[in-house]
């Protein structure tokens, strides 16, 4: 199944004096907050992205969102739609580092710890010249 590229969420913000704003995306059944519209804005942006790249990475269904005009709010309440561009939501979450274990013959590995080899940054660049990336 392809992955859909972005995707748009209805968002409420909800508004109380004296407190950070708090955002709910009801599809999703998870919230954030920040503390002026543009944290929470960036707030929603980033929980927005980390869930749906867990529901695709689980293989879970991802929920239809509900149509703007569909949601009623309070009067301290405003609907926002928030988007997510899954490209560089996937590329930011799956450069994560992961350990790799390697075999070298024991004089090498004295000869780099003397000389203080750093071995994952050396590791990463004999792969990308020998992958072209």
């Amino acid at each position: 199944m392809k992955k859909a590229d972005r995707y748009f969420y209805p968002a409420i913000f909800t508004y109380e004096q004296g407190q950070e704003i708090a955002v709910e995306f009801p599809d999703l059944g998870v919230a954030t907050s920040g503390v002026d519209d543009n944290d929470a804005l960036l707030s929603a942006r980033e929980l927005l992205g980390c869930v749906l790249f867990g529901l695709e990475e689980d293989g879970e269904e991802i929920p239809a969102p509900t149509p703007l005009s569909q949601l009623t709010v309070e009067s301290n309440e405003r609907t926002v739609l928030i988007d997510a561009y899954m490209p560089s939501v996937r590329q930011a979450l799956s450069s994560r580092a992961v350990n790799r274990t390697v075999t070298l013959p024991a004089w090498l590995n004295a000869l780099a710890v003397e000389h203080g080899v750093n071995f994952s940054q050396t590791l990463q660049t004999a792969l990308r010249q020998q992958l072209r990336v």
